[in-house]
């Protein structure tokens, strides 16, 4: 019996320390605060959690960590929740990627949790609401990221009370009407209290209240600074090199601020710079030789600056280099010799550089991607030798027009990674056999060489054969050679497939319609016969159809979808007739309609009125009859800026009803549109035709700022009418070869950017109007052929027009004509000083203006000097420079001039 009750308390001992121990372990374990449990689960019944990804960044998943909240267990426990494991609190929580959706209140139970020390939200959909105030109360967090969330408004100052922040990123998807806003006054609170700030990223929020002596105040952070990203905030002014010698800085992104301009320092780098991205910025100056001690930088990217000079030597010295892109600038010099493989990505095209190829690139093993295009470099180039980089991506030596690249080797040229190539004016004569050796090929743009002949028999399989073909080919450029033949068939899946200028010949197979994955169909200036097929105005995602300039029959394709895509139709200069298709009014996106120089014959499609985006509309030279009239809707025609009905057999009254809803041709401001040409997309620019003093232009790429009316060659009749002077954008105006009666009204001196006027053989009669001489930009008048009276005004422009501008009324006389006026001399001048006050413009302003004028007509496509002919040599340069095409035509009597129908 003893040796049973001896082990008794010992048993009990040990019984009741396990229970002590299973109390306090679950004790120890259940850290969540109740709290911080309720915050937590109130914020997440805030939200709806979408199961589809719809946010503007495709992620690869979504975590959706919400789902293993729940009320009755432990918060510690759920996913993204971090707690102090010496405390009850929650210090950390981590719902990116979640797709949250709903507005962040501003009393959101998030900012109740007062411990937080980490918190992220990013790639969230927070419906575009503010940052909350309340953020400001968790003095406590460390990290903050709620990066491309959907957020709005401006930045809270009370972010600045987040003193001991270490990283912070707000970046934001970049949008005009909404994002984020940051103040220079916060900006300032901000770097002033968070001096242990290592990472900042701000990028697409908006910051164009800032300027550089805020930005200065990162020489704050000089000791902590490791990463900073400000990319697309609309900085501006010049920002000091200082920024570019904090010596802890590791990361530094400024790209895309036009305006932010500054330079590189000669010296005192912030050695451990890894990152440096200045592209789209106004940076400028040179790249200096101490570049080159920056021994641990792996990516530099400097494209689309204004950086010259020459490219330093040391640049090819590092070795740790794996992204160097300095494209698009006004650098020099030779390319070096690599000492580095570990290159990876090489962009220098657009620049000025010299020198031979050099074979050093052919060791780069490592190399994905090749941008060498227009960049002079001379030399020949086996292309066998590219071989050697098995794992090239992307190939481009276009626009090289001192380098020979030798396609005929009989060496075999296989490259199984390369997906996109680009020989465009790269002086190639020949299909290039190495292409069947390609078998992962997506992009081909051979256009502008001097291929000639028939496309290969193993090209056409290659696009058609399932088997060994490019299945993934998406771009196909073959445009301006001189290739023969039948038009390849684009496959399925092609977006880009241009075939113009070349001297292809026999119909377009229906077989066209099966790409319909098309955006962009180019068989301009080809000799193709046959008719259209009928299909390819049912392509849902063809933007660009482009035939113009062919031998082209039959009726234009009847039936446009309602869901189409197009923005450019053209169908210029090829011999189609019939009726126009009313479904073109569903294409509700075009921009451009060119369906001159054909036969059709129908009345004035006013139904077209409905076209919002409707800014090129060309009928010219067809058989088009009746009278021109828009509906009283004040939306008809909103955004012409080029209107061309001229040879045609219109007539009534000039179109009063359309002509004043062209509010695209009013008050157009140039300084803020910029230099810009119209087009669909990168590839594609568009072109017209227009008539000019006697010359049919095709200007093969459109200023945006381009405004003409022509209704020339038609029977119109009845005066011109006044609202015409509304349109004060207008270049051009072409009322020429009608029967227009009456006087030329005064309001055609409103036409302050007019710069061709064009009234010749109409019935007008009465006085020039003195007003017209201050247009100071006009540069071509003619008023030949009416029963015009009176002295012809002195001054200005007016002194500078000869005899044609004024020939055939018999009533006009001036110094301007071989008939004087008598008693001239005692006649009162026709400008006055306060003519040139009310106007605007004195003595300097019309020298200036008459430069300006000239200049700006030359840039435009159109010119000051083509009289009576024209020099070949001088057509040349004008045609090379200003992208124009120039024609004479047979319109030198007004009774050549009207076309016969």
């Amino acid at each position: 019996m003893g040796s049973f009750f001896i082990p008794l308390p010992y048993f009990t001992f040990h019984f009741f320390l396990l229970l002590l121990i299973t109390h306090f372990t679950s004790y120890t374990f259940s850290l969540c605060n109740k709290h911080d449990n309720s915050a937590l689960l109130q914020f997440k019944n805030s939200f709806s959690v979408s199961t589809s990804s719809q946010l503007y960044f495709a992620r690869s998943s979504f975590s959706f960590k919400t789902e293993s909240w729940e009320n009755s267990t432990d918060c510690c426990e759920w996913d993204g929740v971090t707690c102090d494991t010496m405390s009850d609190h929650v210090i950390g929580l981590d719902l990116s990627c979640n797709n949250l959706k709903g507005e962040l209140h501003p009393n959101s139970t998030i900012f109740q949790l007062k411990h937080l020390q980490q918190l992220n939200l990013a790639f969230n959909h927070f419906s575009w609401s503010s940052i909350p105030i309340g953020v400001g109360d968790l003095v406590k967090l460390t990290h903050l990221n709620l990066s491309y969330s959907d957020l709005s408004g401006n930045i809270p100052s009370t972010i600045s009370h987040l003193s001991k922040l270490v990283s912070l990123d707000l970046s934001s998807y970049w949008s005009a009407e909404v994002g984020l806003k940051l103040n220079s006054f916060i900006w300032k609170k901000l770097i002033h209290n968070a001096t242990n700030l290592r990472e900042l990223y701000l990028d697409n929020v908006n910051m164009s209240s800032i300027r550089e002596s805020s930005l200065s105040m990162l020489k704050n952070l000089s000791s902590s600074l490791v990463s900073l990203s400000l990319s697309e905030t609309e900085l501006q002014g010049n920002l000091s090199s200082d920024i570019l010698s904090l010596p802890n800085l590791q990361r530094l992104d400024l790209s895309s601020n036009d305006n932010l301009s500054g330079q590189l320092p000669k010296s005192n780098w912030s050695t451990p710079l890894r990152y440096l991205v200045l592209s789209f910025s106004a940076f400028s100056g040179e790249i200096p030789y101490s570049i080159g001690q920056l021994k641990s930088l792996t990516q530099l990217v400097l494209s689309f600056c204004n950086f010259d000079g020459m490219v330093p030597l040391s640049l090819w010295n590092l070795t740790q280099l794996t992204y160097l892109d300095l494209s698009n600038n006004h650098l020099t010099g030779f390319i070096g010799e690599f000492s580095t493989y570990s290159l990876q990505y090489l962009d220098l095209s657009n620049n000025n550089l010299q020198g031979h190829f050099p074979n050093s690139i052919f060791q780069l093993q490592n190399l994905t991607d090749l941008y060498l295009s227009s960049t002079n470099l001379s030399g020949v180039v086996d292309f066998h030798q590219f071989s050697k980089l098995n794992k090239l991506g992307s190939l481009d030596l276009s626009h090289n027009s001192f380098l020979s690249i030798n396609i005929n080797s009989n060496v075999d040229s296989i490259l199984p990674n390369l997906v996109d190539l680009e020989l465009s004016n790269a002086n190639i004569n020949s299909f290039p056999k190495f292409l069947a050796q390609l078998p992962n090929l997506q992009s081909l743009d051979l256009s502008n060489n001097n291929i000639h002949g028939k496309i290969p028999k193993w090209f056409h399989k290659k696009l058609m054969e399932w088997e060994n073909s490019w299945n993934g080919i998406s771009y196909i450029d073959l445009s301006f050679n001189k290739l023969q033949g039948d038009l390849p068939i684009p496959p399925d899946g092609i977006g880009y497939f241009s075939l113009s200028n070349n001297n292809f010949t026999g119909d377009i197979s229906s077989t066209f319609c099966n790409a319909s994955y098309l955006n962009v169909l180019n068989l301009a200036h080809n000799n193709l016969t046959g008719m259209i097929p009928q299909c390819l105005g049912t392509l849902t995602s063809l933007n660009v159809l482009d035939m113009q300039m062919n031998n082209l029959y039959g009726n234009i394709p009847r039936t446009f979808s309602k869901e189409n895509a197009f923005q450019t139709i053209k169908l210029n200069g090829n011999q189609l007739e019939g009726p126009l298709p009313q479904s073109l009014s569903h294409c509700s996106f075009l921009e451009v309609l060119d369906l001159g120089d054909n036969n059709i014959e129908d009345t004035f499609p006013n139904w077209l009125e409905t076209l919002q985006e409707l800014q090129v509309l060309s009928l010219r030279s067809n058989n088009l009859h009746g009278a021109i009239t828009c509906s009283s809707t004040k939306h008809s025609f909103p955004k012409l800026r080029i209107f061309d009905v001229s040879n045609n057999n219109f007539s009534g009254p000039l179109p009063i009803s359309c002509i004043k809803n062209f509010k695209g041709m009013m008050n157009v401001n140039d300084s803020q549109i910029g230099l810009q040409y119209k087009g669909a997309g990168y590839y594609y620019n568009d072109s017209v035709v227009v008539t000019m003093k006697g010359f049919s232009m095709e200007l093969t790429k459109i200023l945006t700022t381009f405004t003409t009316i022509d209704l020339s060659n038609n029977m119109f009749e009845g005066e011109i009418p006044q609202v015409i002077g509304e349109l004060n954008s207008l270049k051009g105006l072409n009322l020429s070869n009608n029967g227009i009666t009456g006087s030329i009204p005064q309001s055609l001196s409103h036409l302050r950017n007019l710069e061709w006027l064009d009234l010749s053989c109409n019935q007008l009669k009465g006085e020039i109007p003195v007003a017209l001489t201050n247009l100071n930009f006009l540069s071509v008048l003619n008023l030949s052929q009416n029963h015009l009276e009176g002295i012809i005004p002195k001054g200005q422009q007016f002194n500078t027009f000869g005899n044609d501008s004024f020939e055939g009324n018999t009533m006009l006389c001036g110094f301007q004509l071989s008939k004087s006026c008598k008693n001239e001399e005692d006649l009162p001048p026709h400008s006055t000083s306060e003519d040139e006050e009310e106007s605007g413009f004195g003595w300097k302003a019309v020298a200036i203006g008459y430069g300006c004028g000239a200049i700006s007509g030359f840039l435009l496509g159109y010119n000051v000097f083509f009289f009576t002919g024209k020099p070949q040599w001088l057509v040349r340069i004008v045609e090379n420079m200003f992208n124009i095409r120039l024609k004479r035509t047979n319109n030198r009597y007004c009774a050549n001039r009207r076309r016969m129908n």
